[in-house]
């Protein structure tokens, strides 16, 4: 069985090279559409199948007895499966076909989501078997292995983004890309708030994981694996694209690794900072619609109507920023990042003070800037930013060094926010929003002179 899984994931072998320019021409255009958009569309899926359980936290806690302390260790159990498979899942990757890996780990999230509303019936059916097992380590065990499946969506987009999309235009591209994110919270929000209205909280779990799963099945015929998979030639040579190679002939990959990510204190920079900045994400996100029925007097469906705005204006954020970034800065994300994080810690604190049921307009527009002005560092300080504090050879292992630090970040979202809210009241959870973006900010700021516009200084 393992054997045969192993095969499946194995790198689609090349085709015979093509030699027509005109059919060469016409493939690439084809392929590199379907390959953004079958990417784009199935990375919202796995939100679909992870960022429900936020939206229908309130509903947990009303129908499974869950208390806000131990929704927050089921959140940090994800966080922490997703973050260190999210860098097994990139080695795996690497030596995997992008279809394969994709599909797979959508199909096993799904599955999982098909569980979870019946954890009372697995926690009966385990007793029955002479295991006692307390709901909450029941959820927080099934979380997890969705934390697993779901670390399998980023890995191969990314590989797919390097293959298909050259590195002149690569930025662009991927900075269009990472708005799947948001999208797919977004519009998991819109269908939740939907089957809010009828108590439908268990088909929150139920009809994400059917659209997964129909989903993951129809990537395998979709997608494909590398330009040459399909007798293409590799990106690079087919725009004139190479970008020059540095210190690879005289550096080990282990050296390089070492010396400009390991021992670069810039690099350690951006990537503490980008714990606070995915503190003051996921605090925001994953408990405001906890804020609001429980602090402010909204309905759960109210609560997720407003919430699902920050997500959706999430999307055109992250774009804006690098746009501006380019055109403003000519490139350099240190100075954007700064007005982003002033401006977020001022929604946030404006989120709290507004908000309430007789504001609804209000509540929404700023849970929309909080959104909007998060995924500015998010994209930039931890992906772009990060690429230009580096050497080229080691620009994916200084993106996942940054990304395994965001989920640190957001971990302590989950279980920290848990407990300040139960000491502090959730004023204490939006002033420590403010305090995390003030240090986001001290952090970023010491890469002022060293970031340079597209190119790093070694």
């Amino acid at each position: 069985m393992l054997s045969k899984l192993a095969n499946w994931l194995k790198p689609l072998p090349d085709s015979a090279p093509l030699s027509d320019e005109q059919q060469i021409k016409r493939l690439y255009r084809n392929w590199r559409i379907k390959m953004f958009f079958g990417m784009y569309f199935g990375y919202a899926l796995f939100y679909f199948t992870r960022k429900n359980l936020d939206y229908v936290k309130p509903a947990l806690s009303e129908n499974l007895g869950l208390d806000v302390i131990q929704l927050g260790y089921i959140g940090t159990t994800i966080y922490l499966t997703y973050g260190i498979g999210k860098f097994l899942s990139g080695v795996l990757a690497d030596r995997c076909n992008i279809r394969g890996v994709m599909a797979l780990g959508l199909f096993a999230s799904s599955l999982i989501n098909l569980a979870f509303p019946f954890l009372p019936q697995f926690q009966h059916f385990l007793g029955n078997m002479g295991i006692t097992l307390p709901l909450v380590a029941l959820a927080a065990l099934l979380w997890g292995l969705n934390g697993v499946a779901q670390s399998m969506g980023f890995p191969p987009v990314a590989k797919g983004l390097v293959y298909w999309f050259s590195p002149s235009e690569r930025a662009t591209k991927w900075t269009l890309w990472s708005s799947s994110h948001t999208f797919g919270a977004f519009f998991v929000g819109v269908l939740i708030a939907y089957l809010l209205k009828f108590d439908a909280w268990k088909m929150a779990f139920v009809i994400p994981a059917i659209m997964g799963i129909c989903y993951s099945i129809f990537l395998l015929f979709f997608l494909t694996d590398k330009p040459t998979t399909v007798g293409l030639p590799p990106i690079e040579v087919y725009r004139n694209d190479v970008m020059p190679v540095e210190e690879k002939s005289t550096l080990s990959h282990w050296e390089i690794l070492k010396k400009h990510v390991f021992k670069n204190p810039f690099l350690w920079a951006l990537a503490i900072s980008y714990v606070f900045v995915y503190y003051v994400r996921f605090a925001t996100l994953d408990w405001g619609t906890m804020f609001l029925t429980q602090e402010r007097g909204f309905s759960q469906e109210a609560a997720v109507s407003a919430m699902k705005w920050m997500p959706f204006l999430g999307m055109p954020g992250g774009i804006v920023a690098g746009y501006l970034a380019d055109r403003w800065f000519q490139g350099r994300c240190t100075q954007m990042n700064i007005i982003y994080l002033i401006i977020l810690a001022a929604s946030c604190w404006g989120f709290y003070l507004v908000a309430g049921t007789n504001h609804f307009f209000w509540t929404s527009l700023l849970a929309s800037f909080i959104g909007f002005f998060v995924d500015g560092p998010q994209n930039l300080a931890g992906g772009v930013q990060a690429s230009r504090v580096t050497v080229q050879e080691s620009v994916s292992a200084a993106c996942g060094f940054t990304g395994m630090f965001g989920y640190f970040g957001a971990m302590l979202s989950s279980t920290g926010a848990a407990y300040i809210s139960h000491s502090y009241g959730w004023k204490g959870v939006y002033f420590s929003c403010i305090i995390s973006c003030i240090i986001a900010m001290a952090l970023i700021a010491t890469t002022w002179k060293k970031e340079a516009a597209g190119i790093a200084k070694k």
